[in-house]
């Protein structure tokens, strides 16, 4: 939450007497049965400060259909797939999340649509490794987490032979390009109806594991 607050995009989703100490109190109640679900395909990532033991950044990737198992028949990237939990623990996490208020004020609907119809075009000629979620608190920015994240992911892309996609934003394009990221498509939408900044941009990069076959 507190990544996502300092972007301007993000922050038209909600209303504006909703605090970041507030969304962090809700949000938290959501995350186990968030974790959760789709154990199948997702995989989790996250960055810890030696020190402080605290989280410092977090990566969601998602799987493609046809490629979460190995040939042996265990799960593709064991070591990111969440540890599953009792049939009771679970009823507990659900009702947790269900007891939390996440009601976005903004409608961005139109926006939205557009850029998820880019997304399945582009994620139906092919099997992506799709980077879903990266995030990194604001105060331990510039320090290599982002970039540490991203190419644990491109490691295990290689390892399994599949290219990367990821619907980007201004805020984390540079990194992505930095890494060997293309952008293949972008959407440049008008935000300020909803309250934006009247450039809403989205940009659809791909990472092929093919430029890196012969390391």
């Amino acid at each position: 939450m507190a990544a996502f607050w300092e972007d301007p995009t993000w922050i038209i989703l909600w209303p504006k007497d909703i605090t970041l100490d507030f969304l962090i109190e809700q949000s938290a109640k959501r995350q186990a049965r968030n974790l959760l679900q789709s154990r199948q395909d997702r995989r989790h990532q996250k960055a810890v400060d030696p020190v402080t033991n605290a989280v410092v950044g977090y990566a969601r990737w998602i799987l493609p259909s046809g490629h979460v198992t190995t040939e042996e028949g265990g799960p593709e990237w064991v070591e990111a797939q969440v540890p599953d939990v009792s049939e009771e623990e679970k009823k507990h996490f659900e009702e947790l999340a269900q007891s939390a208020w996440w009601n976005p004020g903004s409608d961005m609907g139109e926006i939205d649509e557009k850029n998820e119809e880019v997304m399945e075009r582009i994620l139906a000629e092919k099997p992506y490794i799709t980077l879903d979620y990266l995030a990194v608190h604001p105060e331990n920015k510039r320090k290599g987490i982002a970039t540490a994240l991203v190419e644990s992911g491109i490691h295990c892309a290689e390892k399994i032979g599949l290219p990367i996609f990821i619907l980007a934003f201004k805020a984390g394009r540079s990194i992505y390009e930095r890494l060997g990221f293309k952008e293949v498509y972008r959407v440049i939408q008008d935000d300020s109806k909803y309250g934006g900044q009247g450039e809403y941009g989205a940009y659809f990069m791909v990472y092929d594991v093919s430029r890196t076959e012969t390391r």
